[in-house]
């Protein structure tokens, strides 16, 4: 009887120490989630935020490294946050685009345009299954998606798209700008405001880029664009200079294109504090483009 009582109670004690360490374990990953969650609240969404107000591009291509790599280490300890994930492709997407008017080296550029698009990759991939783009259920998963899903599907696809843009045409990315040209066509539907109208934007700049023969077409290009402007009050400048930088030398229109030019560089940036870096880097672009000389003035 002693015996079997000693037994009992040290299978008792194991049992206790079993449950004491189960929630050890659960309060644990209760605080290590707090935490995320409280890094990311904040400290982490208003960088992004606060990113975005930034007129000093250069301020933003020096800084921006260890800001990444918070970043990362969050992703890394948390790998399926959705809202990490959304911040990962806003920050490195953000990041290339600054560091690419900053005239960072290429090796810089892809290697950042490249962590774009892994973020960007696995915040759609819960939505879409991305690696059957030409098979009817990508059609089927993206018909049904609604509103609420517009966020993760517009960021995870720009996150992509700012790789393909640096890769020169490579097959590979042709074939992933025909998943992308689907999403963001689905997203005219879901939300074409999103952003101030970028899936506009794209659609303006994907037809105003090409020639005729290769897809291309200025009256498409020309009416997205148009919208683009009405969905952003004229506030988003980049919708400005990829007009002028498109379809206006697609068609040969210098007074639009120089117009455009000349709207943004007037533009003054506590109109549209939200925008300030994007719309400076649109300034920066804009001189670029009118010092090229384009139309052989």
């Amino acid at each position: 009887m002693f015996t079997t009582c000693i037994m009992l109670k040290t299978i008792f004690s194991k049992i206790r120490l079993r449950i004491i360490a189960g929630y050890t374990t659960i309060l644990l990953a209760f605080l290590l989630n707090s935490c995320t969650s409280l890094l990311t609240g904040t400290v982490i969404q208003p960088a992004v935020g606060n990113l975005q107000k930034q007129s000093d591009v250069e301020l933003v291509c020096e800084g921006s490294a260890a800001y990444l790599l918070m970043i990362d280490s969050l992703i890394e300890s948390n790998p399926n946050n959705r809202n990490l994930l959304l911040i990962g492709a806003k920050a490195y997407s953000g990041s290339a685009a600054a560091l690419i008017s900053c005239d960072a080296s290429p090796e810089r550029i892809a290697a950042i345009s490249e962590k774009a698009k892994l973020y960007g990759q696995r915040l759609v991939d819960p939505l879409l299954p991305i690696k059957t783009v030409s098979r009817p259920e990508f059609t089927e998963a993206l018909n049904a998606l609604t509103k609420r899903d517009a966020e993760y599907l517009f960021w995870g696809a720009f996150g992509w798209l700012t790789w393909v843009t640096q890769q020169s045409g490579s097959p590979s990315s042709m074939v992933d700008l025909v998943a992308i040209e689907q999403i963001m066509d689905r997203l005219l539907s879901l939300d074409e405001s999103i952003e101030n109208g970028s899936p506009h934007l794209f659609f303006g700049a994907l037809y105003g880029s090409k020639p005729q023969m290769l897809g291309g077409d200025s009256e498409r290009s020309r009416k997205h664009f148009e919208q683009a402007l009405v969905l952003s009050k004229r506030s988003f400048l980049l919708v400005q200079t990829t007009f002028a930088e498109t379809y206006c030398r697609m068609t040969f229109n210098k007074e639009m294109h120089d117009a455009l030019l000349q709207e943004v560089i007037n533009f003054p940036l506590e109109q549209a504090p939200e925008n300030t870096l994007s719309n400076q880097i649109a300034k920066r672009k804009a001189v670029a483009l009118l010092e090229e000389d384009f139309f052989g003035d």
